[in-house]
């Protein structure tokens, strides 16, 4: 027999897990690569997390998603940012991400180490590129990154 107590823990974790999938929300740790689809609450969160990046046009950017790759915590994305008139506000480029603290943050790639066989570093997110920025991240995913040999 369930106590009131496992009864109402039962329904909570049930309130729970359907508010979870009403709105859209993927576990960060045990999902599958995916792209978050255009006006879900993971993809509008990434999106919100590159806009300070664009201070003059910050709540006004939005951004034309060149590539939008998300598994286990870890974001890589390329974006173009626009202004409200629908050019662009900047040149954009790629960008990586990580949720920590359920926020998702940009992580600075100025601090990977240049290859000087790799002059587009991130640009192109060669194997080189990936494989260094791996040294300082080693959790990094590699099905984040558009297809390429790593």
């Amino acid at each position: 027999m369930l106590s009131t107590v496992n009864v109402r823990t039962l329904a909570l974790f049930g309130l729970l897990a359907a508010a979870t999938f009403l709105c859209g929300a993927r576990p960060v740790l045990a999902d599958e690569p995916h792209t978050p689809v255009k006006g879900s609450p993971e993809r509008k969160a990434i999106m919100d997390a590159l806009r300070p990046g664009y201070q003059e046009t910050a709540s006004r950017v939005t951004f034309v998603v060149n590539f939008l790759k998300v598994h286990n915590g870890w974001a890589w994305t390329d974006v173009t940012p626009l202004g409200p008139d629908g050019k662009a506000v900047a040149e954009g480029g790629p960008a990586l991400l990580h949720f920590e603290n359920d926020v998702w943050k940009v992580i600075d790639l100025s601090t990977v180490p240049e290859d000087p066989k790799d002059p587009l570093g991130p640009e192109d997110a060669s194997p080189g590129f990936v494989n260094n920025l791996r040294k300082i991240y080693p959790g990094i995913p590699l099905d984040i990154f558009p297809k390429k040999k790593h």
